[in-house]
């Protein structure tokens, strides 16, 4: 009778881990883009067709923050053809705010922010959203300090080398790309969370108030194609310095 019960029982546990696993977990992809024409259709075409795991459905969620350029239109012709949402800001207000004007209107159970320029590449959702899945955390980054970089300035590299070193001094951990955009986290994380930065400095407030809520950040490594303002890319010295700042200004 007791061998009966316990075979009952491990059938039992089989059926719940099982069904578990099954649990559909949605992403919602936030697209924060300014003045992307060239870029925002290759980046969402290569958003939707990544291959993620098994049991994730996706939502792409666009915020236009204030272009001036073709960009709008490039939106309104891949609307046409994918599935997405699309939110507008008359005026340019920074990514820190379309980060979170996109943030506010995600349904997902997992968050996670993509340049819409191809510096970073889609293909490393995977990588990135598994350590969440299988609960190892609730905050992933994506290193391209422990993966590979292409074309990064060396005066870039460095003060990203300096960044990190602030960082890890002045909140004791080991993080290897603070200023990193593949940020993937469970939306609860937010949960009494308030970010005041409406530029790139977002990257650093969040990460320092994170930490300081005690959240282990597990990060994972990445493919990273650096590009030059020539290309558009958008970090001046002030952006810079404002973002290093955030790290002292939230300790």
């Amino acid at each position: 009778m007791l061998s009966i019960r316990r075979s009952i029982f491990a059938i039992f546990i089989k059926s719940y881990v099982y069904f578990a696993q099954e649990v559909i977990v949605k992403l919602s992809i936030i697209v924060p883009v300014y003045n992307e024409q060239a870029t925002v259709l290759s980046v969402l075409h290569k958003i939707t067709t990544c291959l993620l795991p098994v049991g994730l459905t996706k939502e792409i969620i666009v915020v236009d923050d204030g272009s001036t350029d073709q960009t709008a239109q490039r939106l309104k012709e891949f609307l046409a053809q994918d599935a997405c949402r699309i939110f507008s800001h008359k005026k340019n207000q920074g990514k820190g705010a379309a980060v979170m004007r996109g943030i506010q209107n995600a349904t997902g159970d997992i968050i996670l922010i993509q340049d819409a320029d191809l510096e970073y590449d889609p293909a490393n959702y995977a990588r990135l959203i598994q350590p969440i899945l299988k609960n190892q955390t609730s905050i992933v980054y994506g290193s391209r300090f422990k993966g590979t970089i292409e074309d990064m300035p060396r005066v870039i590299r460095w003060g990203n080398i300096f960044s990190n070193w602030t960082l890890n001094t002045l909140y004791r951990c080991q993080l290897t790309d603070v200023n990193t955009c593949f940020k993937v986290f469970r939306k609860e994380v937010l949960n009494g969370l308030t970010i005041h930065s409406r530029g790139f400095e977002f990257e650093t407030e969040f990460t320092a108030k994170v930490l300081r809520r005690e959240f282990t950040i597990l990060e994972v490594p990445i493919t990273y194609e650096a590009r030059d303002k020539k290309h558009g890319k958008k970090m001046t010295w002030i952006k810079a310095v404002q973002m290093y700042w955030g790290l002292i200004k939230y300790r």
